[in-house]
């Protein structure tokens, strides 16, 4: 009995053999029409289920197909599939090579806009991973969506990533005078560029933009602790040259005055040595939706690379921005000490078309950054990487913010300040990343070393009271605590300057290094799973002022990471785990005991966040279905507070915890439908501090996390076929809940109310003319923002955009 079950098998065995043997293949590639390779292009035999997707090089290989006569269907999501007939003989290879319509950005494009959620990323990791292999939660926003969107200003893009929101706009001012978001819970900035340091004191124009890319969690292991990453981390990659000649020249016109012209044009210069420059240009003027406030802004962003061989490449940047802007004051309706008379806007009454401020009080805010790269190929499994980065940033003109001085008299006391200010930062890195196996189990390692230095120069004025206003627009000149009359300060330039002459300007020069190394290493322990160790070791220098060396200090941090992930079905489904840190490092403060006696100064650790998450990433359906929904846990630890037991002392042990889940779904369904739609909910408090502050209030919200619940949605429709062809429709929008803007025991609570945004577009997009409208708050809906702040927003607008492509 078993001889014959053993004659069945092998007989069972060598048929299978043969008939494999029998069977043929089909090998070739896909280039598009500059004649550069197609990656993620499905390659498919018509009514089997063979198939395979396209390499970086744009070739493929289908095995195993059955002698006789196919159909070979090259297709791509949003793009016309393209079909050849082939004749498969037993044991032969077959050879068919497809040409796309588009060219290499054209593609590139659609596989931005299509967000295919499982392509390679080589920044988030620092190592080529695609998202189902890493363990750490990411969101992108295409230059495309932003196209269809008729997105003008960079912080509206952020509607389109489930858990952020912008709680104030770019002030202008020193230091940190970007717009702010609340990310999870914690502040979080556009701090990133391609990876890099790219701190702005203003607004980054969106001209350049290939893609942002919002890094979920705690993100100091890979990008250090130069700036907060608690929540996260918003980094902005953008275009680079490609080698045939391209581009478009773009027109904007919308409401408030908004006038937009954009270029962007790249070129070959050398064919066979495969340079090529690709330059981004932008000029925008617009005024404010209140009575006075304006922006005006020249950037220009020329990029160069340069493939000298298969194994040297190099990729240079650089990115200039002349803006001036006036600016409305960030309204404070609380002295953060005494009852609030107010809990709602409503009681509030703010008038929101009030600016506070005048088109003579202006804040100008240059920006230079530059950023080199050579990418060197040491061998088939090792890879070096060298990038340089400097960056030059100013605030030049005035900064201005109400304040309630005395509460319950309705009146607001509104500061000022002659911002001058220049932050010069320079950032090199050397990253060596191998990818090879230890016996079956393949390792992908990043080694890599940074370091990063900053010098701040401030010559600003002092600051000083100018005014009283009330949320209606009634002006005094009185002092509130006396209740003296002043002489009257007018809203111009030269009125301020007068105020402030009077006021003692600062004088500081202050530098500080980094000096880091760090590696991470993705290890198959199986083809389905895999482990993330990884682990940064910062050593921080701070030379403090540089005319005196007694405010000195250095420390040390470790911040690691790791993560799980294992896919129960391949390339399809990915269960993920992730534990992450980030620190920042805390300056010492001046202390003394409770009666003002010894005086001293206190050093400190740095500060840090550790967060827990798990949740599953999905790409189904030829990866028409992407989604990743998670849950993570953060606290972040050390916190400088102060001492409950002593006024003149502070004390290291205040936290705050914030936790949530996320849902980020991207779909296309069917041809020339793009779905993008999330859902987040956060709840973020203070777990240990001190009662009696505001800041650190146990059990309250610590300010600036953002409305509990937020949504997002955004649909488009491109007709591919008959009269309406290449013309389309768009509708979507955003929700916010309720937002507790101030919590505090002392203060009272103060909410900023939930709102639903409706926006709409229609478009018609061909190879070589585009033409989009849209409006956004259709509804008209009057909405905040804040950060224990109210910041009334942009009602009802409309933007018409026109575009030659070449």
């Amino acid at each position: 009995m078993i001889k014959h079950l053993t004659f069945c098998a092998v007989l069972f065995f060598l048929s299978t053999i043969l008939s494999v043997a029998q069977n043929g293949s089909v090998t070739g590639t896909v280039r598009t029409s500059d004649d550069e390779p197609a990656e993620f292009v499905t390659v498919a035999i018509k009514g089997t289920s063979k198939g395979a997707v396209t390499n970086k090089n744009g070739t493929f290989q289908i095995k195993g197909i059955t002698p006789g006569n196919h159909i070979v269907i090259a297709s791509f999501v949003g793009l016309e599939n393209s079909e050849q007939a082939v004749e498969v003989k037993p044991g032969e290879k077959a050879v068919r090579d497809f040409v796309l319509k588009e060219n290499a950005a054209q593609l590139q494009e659609v596989i931005v806009s299509s967000k295919k959620s499982n392509r390679e990323n080589v920044i988030v990791a620092k190592i080529p991973l695609k998202n189902l292999e890493n363990p750490q939660v990411y969101n992108t926003v295409s230059s495309e969506i932003l196209k269809q969107q008729g997105i003008t200003n960079y912080d509206d893009a952020m509607r389109n990533v489930p858990g952020i929101t912008r709680t104030w706009e770019s002030t202008g001012r020193a230091g940190d005078g970007a717009s702010y978001f609340a990310l999870r819970g914690f502040d979080a900035q556009p701090t990133l560029y391609n990876g890099l340091p790219g701190i702005t004191s203003g607004n980054l124009d969106p001209a350049n933009v290939e893609e942002i890319q919002v890094i979920k969690g705690p993100s100091g292991t890979l990008f250090g602790g130069s700036y907060y990453s608690y929540g996260g981390i918003i980094n902005t990659v953008t275009k680079k040259p490609y080698h045939s000649f391209g581009g478009e020249v773009a027109y904007n016109v919308g409401s408030f005055g908004l006038n937009r012209i954009t270029a962007d044009i790249n070129t070959p210069l050398s064919k066979k040595d495969k340079i090529a420059l690709r330059v981004n240009t932008a000029y925008h003027t617009e005024n404010s939706f209140q009575d006075a406030g304006f922006k005006k802004s020249f950037f220009i962003a020329p990029s160069l690379s340069y493939e000298v061989s298969d194994r040297l490449s190099f990729h240079f940047m650089t990115e200039i921005l002349q803006e001036e802007r006036a600016v409305a004051p960030v309204f404070f309706h609380s002295n953060r000490v005494d009852p609030l008379p107010f809990k709602t806007i409503k009681e509030l009454n703010l008038n929101n078309n009030l600016s506070f401020t005048s088109n003579d009080l202006t804040i100008k805010n240059p920006r230079f950054n530059l950023q080199g790269q050579m990418v060197y190929k040491l061998s088939d499994q090792w890879s070096s990487q060298t990038v340089f980065s400097r960056g030059n940033v100013k605030s030049n003109g005035f900064y201005t913010y109400i304040w309630d001085d005395v509460s319950g008299d309705n009146y607001f006391s509104q500061y000022f300040h002659k911002e001058q200010q220049t932050t010069n930062t320079t950032d090199i890195q050397q990253n060596f990343n191998g990818d090879f196996k230890i016996g079956n189990m393949r390792n992908r390692l990043l080694v890599g070393f940074d370091y990063f230095n900053r010098n701040v120069i401030d010559n600003g004025s002092g600051w000083a009271s100018a005014r009283n206003v009330t949320p209606q627009g009634d002006v005094n000149y009185v002092d509130p605590y006396s209740g003296d009359t002043l002489a009257p300060v007018y809203l111009t330039e030269a009125s301020i300057n007068n105020l402030l002459a009077g006021t003692e300007p600062a004088k500081s020069n202050i530098t500080n290094s980094s000096y880091s190394a760090y590696a991470s290493n993705i290890l198959n322990l199986t083809p389905s799973l895999m482990a993330m160790v990884s682990l940064r070791a910062d050593y921080f220098d701070s030379k403090g002022e540089k005319d005196s060396s007694d405010d000195d200090f250095n420390q040390f941090a470790l911040s690691p990471k790791f993560g799980l992930v294992y896919q129960p079905i391949r390339e399809k489904v990915s269960l993920f785990a992730n534990y992450m840190n980030a620190f920042i490092n805390v300056a010492p403060q001046q202390v003394a005991d409770a009666d003002g006696s010894n005086t001293r100064v206190k050093s400190f650790k740095p500060e840090h966040a550790d967060q827990w998450e798990y949740g599953v990433k999905t790409t189904l359906l030829s990866d028409k279905l992407n989604a990743t929904v998670s849950v993570y846990d953060i606290k972040v630890t050390d916190r400088v507070m102060p001492d409950p037991n002593n006024p003149r002392n502070v004390i290291q042990g205040g936290k705050v915890g914030s936790k949530g889940f996320e849902l980020d779904l991207n779909a296309n369904p069917v041809p020339g439908l793009n779905l993008i739609a999330g859902y987040s909910h956060n709840e973020t408090k203070v777990l240990a501090g001190d009662r009696e502050d505001f800041y650190s209030e146990p059990g309250r919200s610590p300010g600036g996390q953002g409305p509990q619940n937020l949504a997002n949605f955004w649909a488009t429709y491109k007709f591919t076929h008959g009269r309406l062809k290449n013309f389309g429709i768009g509708t979507g929008g955003n929700y916010a809940s309720e937002y507790k803007v101030i919590d505090n025991s002392k203060t009272g609570n103060f909410y900023l109310p939930s709102y639903t945004l409706i926006n709409a577009s229609l478009f018609y997009n061909a190879d070589h003319f585009r033409f989009t409208l849209n409006v956004n708050n259709l509804t008209n809906k009057e909405y905040y923002i804040g950060y224990w702040s109210v910041n009334p927003q942009k009602p009802r607008n409309v933007t018409a955009s026109f575009a030659y492509k070449f």
